[in-house]
């Protein structure tokens, strides 16, 4: 039962597992968003634009019909022509197509932020797998587009519907315009059109959005588990991290040891602490610290030091500061200097080497 715990997806995602994911390319986004800002992109170009382009086809129109320009009928003379005419369209075109084009990026950014990433778009053989294909079929997210299809062809049917029903009175009197105004009525009623989609597409936006992050944060919770292995490949499994602590730990204080019977002194607490001190006027300033302990250390330093007849000096106070103070190779602070020389002194004198 704690197996089956561990493996559910029941976390929230940690920041490493979005930051991979977004790498991917994986992302909560809708596209009915994307969709109707592109809409209503084309649509306010179209409003603010739309007699100008209008107007200039006409004009290219009239010349075409009334005044041809093409009088050289070679291959040559063609493509140039068709070059003139395709350019000219693409200018009147411009506004419409950069505002669309700004509202695809921006819809994009104003959703997922900037990012690129090539991942989605690099073949992957697991696509071409049947059963997988059918599973997707038949998936929630599957059966949520449909959902949208099926809103979005009711409201585009709706809306269309009710508008040219509402315009029938004035279908009828068509036929009496002169095909400039027919061709400005047309254009005026699809734009009444699609205006009236994207005001009611924006309903089916908040909807599809909220579902899209809901659906996406689900997707991308993780297990317990998956979260432990998560930290162990970044921080490292805590168990060896622990282990190879000790282990760098003894080996310190086996080289330590291999440096108590070079002391010159032994300054203990006397149960407690044990400093193992060494001083050689030609190579050092003061006086080192080059081996401590307390409790158990501190008996083997005080037991190595009686296999090798060094003096063990008792100083409580001393010792204290030392093993609190002073890092195992460091010279001794100089507020300690006298105390230390006066136990290093008492030790040369002993040993008739005061003079050294």
């Amino acid at each position: 039962m704690a197996e089956e715990a561990s493996g559910e997806k029941t976390e929230k995602p940690t920041p490493k597992k979005r930051e991979d994911i977004r790498k991917k390319g994986e992302v909560a986004k809708s596209k009915e968003l994307s969709s109707v800002v592109v809409l209503f992109s084309g649509l306010f170009a179209m409003g603010i634009y739309g007699s100008f382009m209008l107007s200039k086809v006409q004009e290219i129109t009239k010349s075409l019909l009334s005044n041809p320009t093409i009088t050289d009928l070679t291959i040559h003379g063609v493509m140039e022509f068709s070059r003139h005419l395709i350019i000219s369209f693409v200018v009147i075109l411009a506004p419409l197509l950069a505002a669309v084009f700004a509202g695809a990026v921006l819809s994009n950014i104003a959703q997922v932020g900037f990012m690129v990433s090539g991942e989605l778009i690099k073949p992957k053989f697991s696509k071409l797998n049947p059963f997988k294909g059918l599973k997707r079929l038949v998936s929630m997210q599957s059966v949520m587009e449909l959902f949208k299809s099926m809103v979005k062809l009711i409201i585009v049917g709706a809306t269309a519907y009710l508008t040219i029903t509402h315009e029938m009175d004035n279908v009828s009197m068509l036929g009496e315009l002169e095909l400039v105004s027919i061709f400005h009525y047309i254009f005026a009623t699809f734009y009444n059109i699609f205006l009236k989609c994207s005001i009611a597409m924006l309903v089916l936006v908040v909807i599809d959005y909220a579902y899209q992050r809901w659906e996406f944060e689900k997707r991308i919770k993780m297990s317990k588990q998956e979260i432990k292995d998560e930290y162990k490949k970044t921080e490292g499994d805590p168990q060896v991290k622990s282990r190879i602590r000790a282990i760098q730990m003894e080996m310190a204080r086996k080289r330590m040891m291999q440096d108590v019977p070079k002391a010159d002194v032994i300054i203990t607490n006397p149960t407690h602490f044990a400093v193992a001190i060494k001083y050689n006027g030609l190579e050092m300033n003061a006086p080192k610290v080059i081996a401590k302990g307390a409790g158990e250390i501190a008996a083997r330093i005080k037991s190595l030091a009686a296999d090798h007849n060094i003096p063990v000096v008792e100083n409580k106070e001393l010792a204290r500061n030392l093993y609190k103070l002073v890092e195992i190779g460091r010279e001794i602070p100089a507020d300690l200097y006298q105390a230390v020389a006066g136990v290093l002194a008492y030790i040369y004198k002993l040993k008739g080497n005061y003079n050294r």
